[in-house]
């Protein structure tokens, strides 16, 4: 499959509508192994990489799975390329950054992606639409076991899976969920939710993982550590902790509706003008108005509006999918002008959201007092 295929095939969870899906956007499991024999990509030298990436490519790219998949070294990609794979959260910010010696196979509906010598030899991950991480569980254990048939992990009988960062070692597995919360957000939540989920000993990150920021109202939740629990112990306690998380958005876009309607309108309102006749967006501000879009979607403010063109709109606004499109660098303010055409041109079939009155919001809540003399 070639790279222009790849974009032109959105994937599975892009467009998927998953358990829970209008909070919890995707589940991701991923895995972290390594090779007995060799040194940790981190510590080997150019060509102990290249020698590495010949040895596991083939066995990679002969998986059933990965028949008539993406199969590519990094040194035939170019900058831009590689950056479009990290905003459709194939590859990692750190991957993407290297070039000789490394490659990336995703199959074709995009929902396994194997890099090879990223921090670990291989870093694979299995993506599902909603809160599916058993799915996705099924899908990478499958396989982890097919590749497991044929090269020599690195394996300890008392540690497990040994890995280049020690919080790795054991399962190497990472399952992680990604969750819209525009509503805990709008209504101060946010901080006390998240606190508490750190507390139980769980990462909270941004839209592109660790060290990122969460745009667009969108939190990453996952494990921290993977050395003594077992696979499905760790999946059952990502699990419970998102359904709890479900229960807390849920309720506070109930609370939106009941005592703060007007708010909630004007919120969704903005947004939508924002996004239709804009002529200049940045990145931060087109996602965060997205999100407000998306979440008025959900709540059948915005009619006639499919969520996954919201979800496909969050791709296409991207610094590299915008570079891409335009076929040449672009500097950021012909990006901002190039993000707000697309979102004027996307949404022009969708009709502007419902008034107070219409979306039967409830008129319980008082109005905020006017500074108008």
């Amino acid at each position: 499959m070639r790279f222009t295929t790849l974009l032109k095939n959105p994937a599975d969870w892009m467009q998927g509508h998953g358990p829970h899906s209008e909070i919890v956007m995707t589940s991701r499991i991923r895995l972290a192994r390594n090779l007995r024999g060799w040194s940790f990509p981190g510590w080997s030298s150019e060509r102990q990489r290249v020698e590495l990436l010949k040895e596991v490519r083939p066995v990679v790219a002969g998986l059933p799975e990965m028949k008539e998949g993406f199969n590519e070294e990094y040194i035939g990609l170019s900058k831009t390329k590689k950056q479009v794979l990290v905003e459709r959260h194939l590859v990692s910010r750190e991957h993407a950054a290297r070039s000789t010696g490394c490659a990336v196979l995703i199959d074709r509906r995009q929902s396994l992606a194997i890099m090879v010598n990223e921090e670990d030899h291989l870093r694979m991950q299995g993506i599902r639409a909603g809160l599916d991480l058993r799915m996705a569980h099924e899908l990478i254990n499958r396989v982890d076991s097919e590749l497991e048939n044929t090269l020599p992990y690195a394996f300890d009988q008392r540690l497990g899976y040994l890995t280049a960062c020690p919080t790795n070692v054991g399962t190497g597995m990472r399952a992680s969920v990604m969750l819209h919360l525009p509503a805990l957000v709008l209504t101060d939540q946010i901080k006390q939710v998240m606190n508490a989920v750190s507390k139980i000993g769980l990462a909270v990150r941004g839209l592109y993982g660790e060290g990122t920021e969460a745009l667009g109202n969108l939190f990453q939740v996952s494990n921290q550590h993977t050395l003594g629990e077992t696979e499905m112990e760790l999946i059952s306690r990502i699990e419970g902790v998102a359904e709890h998380i479900v229960q807390a958005e849920t309720h506070a876009r109930e609370k939106l509706v009941h005592e703060g309607p007007t708010m909630l309108h004007d919120q969704v309102g903005r947004a939508y003008a924002t996004l239709r006749f804009a002529h200049l967006l940045n990145s931060k501000e087109a996602l965060n108005h997205l999100s407000l879009l998306r979440l008025g979607a959900d709540m059948d403010l915005v009619q006639e509006c499919d969520r996954s063109l919201l979800d496909m709109m969050l791709l296409a606004i991207q610094p590299a999918h915008l570079q891409l499109a335009a076929e040449r660098d672009l500097s950021p303010e012909e990006r901002d002008a190039r993000r707000a055409e697309i979102t004027r041109q996307m949404l022009k079939s969708v009709p502007e959201p419902l008034n107070v009155t219409q979306g039967n919001a409830g008129s319980s809540a008082t109005p905020p007092e006017s500074d108008d003399e």
